[in-house]
C-alpha cells in the first residue's frame, strides 16, 4: 500500500509525486537541450549569411 503525502492531498500518493517529479525533470532537460541558454552552445552548424543583390 502506498503512503499518503499529507491530509490536504488525499488522492496524491508518493508514487504520483515521484512520477510527476521525474516527468517535470525530463521536460526541463528536453527544453534545455532544444533551446540552449548560452551563446557558445549556439551555432554548431554551418552559418549562412544572406547577400544583398548588387545594384
Amino acid at each position: 500500500m502506498t503512503r499518503r503525502i499529507g491530509p490536504s492531498l488525499r488522492d496524491f500518493t508518493r508514487r504520483d509525486f515521484l512520477a510527476s517529479s521525474a516527468l517535470t525533470a525530463v521536460l526541463f532537460i528536453a527544453a534545455l537541450l532544444l533551446f540552449p541558454a548560452s551563446h557558445e552552445a549556439e551555432g554548431k552548424g554551418p552559418q549562412v549569411t544572406a547577400q544583398a543583390p548588387a545594384r
